[in-house]
């Protein structure tokens, strides 16, 4: 297992799959071990994929500063494992909660990527959160399912702020609920750091006009591949980030959820593969 040392000192792992030109990759979560990834749908045949663990995630170590789990200040710790591999510029692919770091990434090094794809990104730098309002009417397309009577008054709950989070709902954030989501969301809980996600999105961590503005003038090619069952984001709202970005593809997988690369792996792998080979 690869590592190296970030801007602090806190050394940081990453994992290789695959072959070929290598693809970055920021996990969502927030905070979310760079596991549950997988080979993302198969990608890992067309490019060599380079998942980082965030800091207090996976196998990398926990900052003497919690304070460092912040979005904008995981910042450095992308670019310094560029720098680590030895990359002039890197393409890079983000899901869900690591949208918001690739773009801020980005936007701040914006000569050292070449092409960006966001998977299923809610767009929080932007100021563009997943209202309750999207989650349900996403989570109401889901009414044939038979698991959808039991999950959805806690879901409804939970949106409402009047219920904990519940693993009942968990098939909402996937396309299929199959063997396969089960044994992939069964292992969320121990994938992911629960203090850092509280201070990854925290005060201070996103400057929406701002960085709005600096996605309007960043050239590079932008993917943004939403799902038709995801209600955060639903495809429209993902759509607002390709709209602001000037070379910018907008793509939604049909029947699939938050994580498209289970759903059809190979649909998701062939579009994403295809994107990134320009």
């Amino acid at each position: 297992m690869p590592t190296f040392d970030a801007y602090d000192g806190t050394r940081l792992a990453y994992h290789l799959r695959g072959t070929g030109e290598p693809l970055v990759v920021l996990p969502g979560g927030p905070m979310r071990a760079s596991a549950y990834l997988g080979d993302l749908g198969g990608l890992a045949t067309r490019r060599q994929l380079v998942l980082l663990d965030l800091r207090g995630t996976g196998d990398s170590a926990p900052p003497a500063d919690p304070g460092t789990y912040r979005c904008d200040r995981l910042v450095d710790d992308v670019e310094a494992l560029r720098e680590h591999l030895g990359l002039e510029r890197m393409d890079v692919l983000a899901h869900s909660a690591g949208g918001s770091l690739a773009l801020l990434h980005a936007l701040r090094h914006p000569g050292r990527v070449s092409r960006l794809a966001l998977i299923t990104a809610i767009p929080w730098a932007l100021g563009m959160p997943a209202t309750p309002g999207q989650r349900l009417a996403a989570a109401l397309l889901r009414k044939g399912e038979p698991w959808f009577q039991d999950a959805f008054p806690a879901f409804e709950a939970w949106l409402a702020g009047e219920g904990d989070y519940d693993a009942a709902f968990a098939p909402f954030f996937y396309g299929r609920w199959d063997t396969a989501a089960q044994d992939h969301r069964r292992a969320e809980d121990e994938q992911s750091n629960d203090e850092a996600a509280a201070v990854y999105g925290s005060e201070g961590a996103y400057d929406p006009p701002a960085t709005r503005a600096a996605l309007a003038a960043l050239d590079i090619p932008v993917l943004v591949h939403a799902a038709e069952l995801d209600g955060g984001p639903r495809p429209e709202l993902a759509r607002g980030v390709a709209d602001i970005a000037p070379n910018a593809e907008f793509h939604v997988q049909p029947a699939a959820g938050h994580y498209p690369w289970l759903d059809d792996p190979a649909r998701f792998a062939a579009r994403v593969g295809d994107f990134l080979d320009g």
